[in-house]
C-alpha cells in the first residue's frame, strides 16, 4: 500500500470511508466543515492509504505535531474493507513514515474498548495498553463507551524493526 498526505479533494473518499455500514460502532466521524477545519490546522496531517489503482483505501488523522513533549496522536484510522489485509498495510507504511520523518517519541490512540479487531492489529506492531478511560465517550446511540489507550514509543519501535530486519 502507498501513502499519500491528504487534502481537501480527498474528503469526500474520507467521509466514504468512515461512514461505511456499521462503522459508527468502531470509528468516528466528522463533518466535512470539520474535515476542512482539521486538514488546514498545522496541528494535523490527513494520510490516504493507495490501491493498486491509486484509488483510496484507507485513512489517518495524525495530531498534536506541536506536542512539545514528542507524543503524537492518531486520531483516527479506518479500512474500507476490514479484515482484507488492509489495516495492517497501512499501518505499517504510515509508522514508518511517523518515525522517519518526525521525531515523535510515543506515538498514541485510543480506541473503542470492545474493538478487539483493532486491538489486535495494534499489538501485532507493538503498541501496549496504557489503560482506560471510562465512558469517555458518547456513542451517536447516546451509549457512553470505554476508550483503551494504547502506545508505541520510537525505542519500541526501532527494536522491532530491528528484530524484523536483522542489525544495522
Amino acid at each position: 500500500m502507498k501513502l499519500r498526505r491528504a487534502g481537501p479533494a480527498d474528503i469526500a473518499a474520507i467521509m466514504a470511508i468512515e461512514r461505511g455500514p456499521g462503522f459508527e460502532n468502531f470509528v468516528g466521524r466528522s463533518s466535512h466543515a470539520q474535515h476542512e477545519e482539521m486538514l488546514a490546522s498545522p496541528r494535523y496531517r490527513y494520510f490516504v492509504g493507495l490501491g493498486p489503482h491509486d484509488d483510496a483505501l484507507a485513512f489517518a488523522i495524525l495530531r498534536d505535531f506541536d506536542d512539545p513533549h514528542g507524543n503524537l496522536y492518531l486520531k483516527r484510522f479506518v479500512v474500507a474493507r476490514p479484515g482484507e489485509g488492509l489495516g495492517a498495510a497501512f499501518l505499517r507504511v504510515l509508522l514508518e513514515w511517523v518515525f522517519a520523518h518526525t521525531s515523535t517519541h510515543r506515538f498514541y490512540l485510543d480506541r473503542f474498548a470492545h474493538n478487539e479487531r483493532a486491538q489486535r492489529l495494534y499489538e501485532k506492531f507493538g503498541f501496549t495498553r496504557d489503560g482506560v478511560l471510562r465512558e469517555a465517550y458518547l456513542g451517536p446511540d447516546g451509549q457512553r463507551r470505554d476508550l483503551t489507550l494504547m502506545a508505541l514509543t520510537r525505542r519500541e519501535w526501532e527494536a522491532s524493526a530491528k528484530a524484523v530486519n536483522g542489525p544495522a
